[in-house]
């Protein structure tokens, strides 16, 4: 049984519908890069297909599901209200609306459409990024999640705009003006973009739900750990990012070892809190336990490659050939896990959070179907150790079976979450992504209401 909290104010966040629709358009971005890395490790499509895929990965599935959940949860945790409601629609349309149209550029080889969709791309995490700014500036002080969550929205406006010269640069040469190659502003990108945005944020929520949803609280090792991450891991994002762009090898060396240090440090946290967790263990914990061990993996694999050379091509993101292990190991196992919760979580308060007490309701847990997250679980795991092992040893025929083997995974985990919604949800899939044609559910009246309000964005 999922513990649920007490004391947090689902009333200060948007409507339901609104974090929803985040996660089903993430998932639907999943499935796309899923089944586009299938086919690039086949050797078919375009030559952009690559990126593509990476495109719908991080900037899809893995950005768009951290929108959903901070315009949800920040104003939840932080006590605050969200500043805009009508923001926080509008910036998930606009980012699904560029980001097909970048994807589609890279794939089909139009690179000169990317500078024109990837605008609207950067205007729609802009839009993101202002509104929980906003909602994150008035607040007195900052925890560790805020302080985290914060630093993510600095990082994101920085990559995002990184991310417009370059789009602007297949356009109309713009870097063939200035005296930084290309390449390195490529590396920056990808360094802030990876370690800056999602992996800030992925820290910064795990301390929040490892420590809420285990009941445990950080002592002994965990404190000094914490303060290593807590400033050695942002100036070293800084530095690796900054050596990067300056093509200096002492300064991204630096950099890429306090970020292999903090994240190192910050699996042994992780580690522990699922040790010493005081509540049954749910497929949170068991994905989070993944993503501990994958953690601790590639910090190992990261620092004798950084140390050794920082700026080559295959050190971006570690050691070389361990982009799956980080991005899917524990990125991909953290946003699993923390779907498990956060959708079922959303649901129940919906649905039943009004009637316990008065009459038998389902717990959280009881939502989803236990059979088909250890389906899920099962084939994610064999996937991706399969993916990350072709990758490191060259098998590019072992790969795409590890692909298909994860795709299949995929689909199981979608089954498992959009059951919740289809059968406990007041609204229909459909309606939630307001595409439904006629009649209205109750939460859809409350929603146009809340719409007629004064907004404060």
């Amino acid at each position: 049984m999922t513990v649920v909290p007490n004391d947090l104010d689902t009333d200060s966040g948007p409507p339901t519908r609104v974090p929803l629709q985040h996660f089903l358009v993430a998932l639907g971005c999943l499935c796309l890069a899923v089944g586009l890395g299938v086919l690039t490790a086949f050797g078919q499509g375009a030559a952009g297909l690559t990126l593509a895929h990476v495109h719908l990965l991080l900037a899809g599935w893995v950005c768009i599901t951290i929108m959903g959940a901070m315009t949800q949860f920040v104003p939840v945790w932080s006590g605050a209200t969200l500043h805009s409601r009508r923001l926080a629609r509008w910036q998930l349309w606009t980012v699904a609306a560029g980001l097909l149209g970048v994807a589609g550029a890279f794939a089909l080889g139009q690179f000169r459409l990317v500078a024109v969709f990837g605008t609207v791309l950067l205007a729609g995490f802009w839009l993101f990024a202002y509104n929980i700014g906003r909602t994150l500036w008035g607040l007195p002080e900052y925890d560790i999640t805020e302080r985290h969550f914060a630093l993510a929205l600095g990082f994101l406006v920085v990559a995002t705009t990184l991310g417009l010269i370059l789009a602007l640069d297949f356009r109309v040469g713009l870097l063939g003006s200035v005296s930084v190659p290309r390449t390195a502003v490529v590396t920056a990108h990808a360094t802030l973009a990876v370690f800056g945005v999602v992996i800030t944020t992925v820290l910064g929520a795990l301390y929040q739900l490892a420590t809420m949803f285990t009941q445990t609280e950080l002592h002994g090792i965990d404190r000094p750990l914490r303060r290593l991450e807590a400033v050695g891991y942002p100036v070293g994002v800084l530095a690796l990012a900054g050596g990067r762009l300056l093509e200096s090898a002492p300064l991204a060396t630096a950099g890429g070892l306090l970020v292999a240090a903090s994240l190192g440090g910050f699996s042994v946290i992780l580690a522990r809190r699922l040790v010493e967790t005081q509540v049954p263990w749910t497929p949170m914990c068991s994905r989070y336990a993944v993503a501990a061990v994958a953690l601790a993996g590639w910090a190992v694999l990261a620092v004798p490659a950084w140390f050794a050379d920082p700026l080559a091509g295959a050190t971006v993101f570690g050691a070389p050939r361990t982009l799956y292990l980080l991005v899917v190991g524990v990125v991909g196992f953290v946003v699993l896990g923390t779907l498990y919760h956060i959708v079922p979580f959303i649901v129940w308060v919906e649905r039943y959070s009004d009637r316990l007490g008065y009459e038998p309701v389902p717990m959280i847990d009881d939502l989803y179907d236990d059979r088909l997250a250890a389906l899920d679980f099962g084939l994610l795991v064999v996937g991706t150790a399969g993916l990350v092992a072709a990758d490191w040893l060259g098998w590019p025929t072992a790969a795409a079976a590890a692909g298909v083997v994860l795709l299949a995974g995929v689909a199981v985990f979608l089954a498992n979450i959009l059951g919740v919604i289809r059968t406990h949800s007041h609204d229909s899939l459909a309606t939630i992504l307001g595409v439904a044609v006629g009649g209205e559910s109750a939460s859809a009246t409350t929603e146009a209401g809340e719409t007629a309000e004064v907004d404060s964005g």
